[in-house]
């Protein structure tokens, strides 16, 4: 058994503190000992996007990331972005242009919807999609997805002649 290591990091704005084994990823970190579930697991290889979560800010693949190196930072899932209203509408517009399906992969596309447009602009058709290059879905042809982002992003500008 390995020695157990001591984690302090903020999880959705709380405070977090355990002792944790080093090789614990973050995703499973979120899933077992948080209870925060809507963080999935899909390839465990980085590649599905379905465990993206914001660490410091960032989108990453909290399965290829272990616990202890979040020590110290700010970690957000899909929870803490939908309880404090961050995601409201994108989660509007995905239900408006039906973009859900089965919905293990909209977790990790409401991240990087949300990381995308946190960058501010109203990003193309070309770059929503090279955005969600790193999500992969199997339920969709992506193009509800790329309009539910867009319906989003068009939401967010203010009006013509104000500045936000």
């Amino acid at each position: 058994m390995s020695q157990l290591v001591s984690l302090s990091l903020v999880v959705n704005g709380e405070a977090v503190q355990r002792l944790v084994e080093p090789r614990l990823s973050l995703a499973d970190f979120l899933r077992h000992e948080l209870r925060l579930t809507g963080t999935h697991l899909g390839c465990e290889m980085g590649t599905c996007g379905a465990c993206l979560v914001l660490v410091s800010g960032e989108a990453v693949h909290s399965c290829l990331v272990l616990a202890v190196q979040a020590d110290g930072l700010d970690v957000e899932t899909i929870e803490g972005l939908s309880e404090r209203g961050a995601i409201a509408k994108l989660q509007t517009a995905f239900h408006a242009r039906n973009a859900l399906q089965c919905g293990y992969c909209t977790s990790g596309m409401l991240i990087t919807a949300h990381s995308l447009l946190a960058h501010g602009g109203r990003p193309s058709r070309e770059e929503i999609r090279a955005a969600l290059s790193g999500n992969l879905c199997r339920c969709t042809g992506y193009e509800a997805i790329v309009d539910a982002i867009e319906t989003a992003a068009s939401a967010t500008e203010p009006p013509a002649g104000e500045s936000a």
